[in-house]
Order: C-alpha cells, then structure tokens, then sequence
C-alpha cells in the first residue's frame, strides 16, 4: 500500500488526476478479498491488483471513464459462470469494488494521504477509514494514539469496522475501514544476501522491518525499511529498544558466534517469532549450549530452527522467500505456536 500511495500522492502533486479502484467486499471464491487496491492513472497505466483476469479489465475500463467524468461510483462483477451478469470467471464469489476518484485539487484527501503514509512507516497499528455518501467520499485515518483524524464517526461504529480485515458497514453512509499496518514490527540481525531479499519481500508484504548489524550498511540495499541500526551484537536488544510480545526478531548475522548471543537476548523477550538461520548441525549445537548457559527447554522451544519452512530453496531468494511464508503464516495465526 506504501508504493501505491506514494504514487498517487506523486500524481497529485504533478496536477494529474487518479482513480484509487478498491474492494470493499467479497463473497465466495475470489482472486482478492476487502482492501485489494488498483491505482489507474490519466495515460491508462495501472498499479496493483484486484484480482487480474477480466474483473481486473474491466474495472480498469470503467475507472478511465471516471476519470475522464471526474467522478466515484460503486460497481459489482459476479465471477459465478453461466450467470447473465458474470464476467466469464469461474472462481464462483464476486466483489464489489468501490471507485474512488481522486481531485489534485483536493486538498483534504491529499492530507489524509501525508497522514496514512506516515503511519505506514510507524509500529503500532492503523487503520485507513472512508466514508462514501452519495457520489462523494471522504477519507481518515485511525491509530491508538491519535484516534481518528479526518473524519467524524461515533466510536460505537467505528470499534467494530476496526479488524485485521477490511470492514464494511452500509449505514446512512458507507464506512470502509482497512488496515493500514498492523502491530509488531520485525527486527531482522543481519543485513547480508540473504537479509536484503528478505527485507524486500517483508516490505512488499506490509510488515515493518528494521534491520541492525554491526557492519555499516547503505539505504540502497534497503530502500523500504523503516530503520537501519548499527552496533554490537551483544548489545542488540538493548540499542533496539523494547521487544514486544507483537514484534518478530529474524536471526542471520555473519557468524555463528553473533546468531548465539543475538539468540540469547531474543529469549529473554516475550517476542511473538524467534527464528534464527542455520543448518540442523548449528542449530544442535545452539541448543546445546542455550541449555547449558541455563535456559530451559521450553525457552529453546521458542526458536524456529533451522528458520523458514521447508520449501527445498537454496539461493538467497528462495531461502528468502521461506522465511517470510512463516513469518506471515505467523502473522495470520496459521503457524503452529510455540510455548
């Protein structure tokens, strides 16, 4: 969502108008559920996705019309084959997707984006709020600390919108609620091949990601993280500040020496994932002496080891991509738990 903001924040700024395509609900099987977004610009060229095939088509047609009528509608597509009104899918569900024209001259909706864009850099949780009202819409934003910015709705129909999902709510006006990021941000030790794929596909897949290591690193090898932090190994968990119990710490410094006494500060967090990178050998032998520096069993059982899950890879992209497939089954509550 960061790169799609960014680039309509950027349209707006050049004067240019854009149409924001996003699904506000779904039922049955669809390619993409609440929250999917597509961005169509004035030259026809699109970002992000709702689904692909025809609906995606479709509903890319439909926003060039918009724009050139400068207006924002709803628009349903069933994906149910065989139906008068289908599209020629057969997923079976269908979505409805609500087309939201954006005004550079809008100034309101620009500030609404600043604020989202912020909150997509911070750790706590946040949640993007539009209200739709007739042909007209606007758009807030909510996070504990501030509350809702932007908008004005009673707190007892707000709470309930305000989920790990996106949430619709058809009263006298449409409220949409999506989160924007959600708690817990992941503490990545070590920025080596491996380090830097995994902090593209991390950001890609809307976690917050900071990255420390002891040797000096550069912004181009990181450019969507949140943070890159440099000291000693032994004083990791300390420089990093609190680990909370919604905050995931990824292990893979440049020695065995440096994974352990990361390691060893992890365990005396009450973080949600500890994972640290290293063959069945290492990973034995790190137990052995966890044991023996007075850990128990159920500490060492915390630790996802050898990290990610066993999909057969070996580059650093393929080993990459194992790991930030368990840290989101994690997120979703797919992952076996730990003790």
């Amino acid at each position: 969502m960061k790169k799609l903001f960014s680039q309509l924040t950027q349209e707006l700024d050049a004067g240019r108008a854009a149409v924001l395509c996003g699904i506000v609900a779904s039922h049955g099987s669809t390619p993409r559920g609440a929250g999917a977004r597509m961005l169509v610009l004035e030259g026809g060229e699109t970002s992000g996705t709702v689904g692909g095939g025809a609906v995606e088509v479709q509903a890319a047609r439909l926003a060039g019309e918009l724009l050139e009528n400068r207006q924002s509608r709803f628009e349903s597509y069933r994906l149910t084959p065989g139906d008068v009104a289908d599209i020629g899918m057969i997923c079976g569900g269908d979505v409805r997707v609500y087309f939201q024209y954006f005004d550079p001259a809008n100034h309101t909706a620009r500030e609404a984006l600043e604020t989202a864009l912020t909150l997509l850099d911070g750790p706590g949780a946040s949640w993007l709020v539009t209200e739709m009202d007739g042909g007209g819409w606007r758009m807030g934003t909510y996070d504990r600390t501030h509350g809702l910015r932007g908008l004005d709705v009673p707190p007892e129909r707000l709470e309930p919108l305000l989920g790990s999902r996106g949430m619709l709510d058809e009263g006298e006006t449409v409220l949409f609620a999506e989160p924007l990021t959600r708690a817990g941000t992941v503490y990545l030790f070590g920025g080596g091949h491996v380090g830097r794929e995994l902090a593209h596909i991390l950001a890609m897949t809307d976690f917050r990601v900071v990255v420390y290591d002891q040797r000096e690193l550069t912004r181009g090898f990181f450019p969507d993280v949140s943070a890159l932090l440099r000291g000693p190994f032994t004083e990791a968990l300390e420089r990093i500040g609190p680990v909370t119990a919604e905050d995931y710490v990824v292990i893979m410094t440049p020695g065995h020496q440096g994974d352990y006494e990361v390691l060893a500060q992890a365990l005396r967090t009450p973080a949600r994932y500890i994972g640290c990178i290293g063959s069945r050998k290492k990973t034995a032998a790190a137990r052995e002496r966890l044991l023996a520096d007075g850990f128990t069993e159920v500490d060492v059982d915390r630790v996802y080891a050898p990290i990610g899950l066993p999909i057969g890879g070996e580059t650093p992209a393929e080993v990459a991509v194992s790991v930030a497939a368990q840290l989101i089954a994690c997120r979703s509550g797919r992952l076996e738990a730990r003790p």
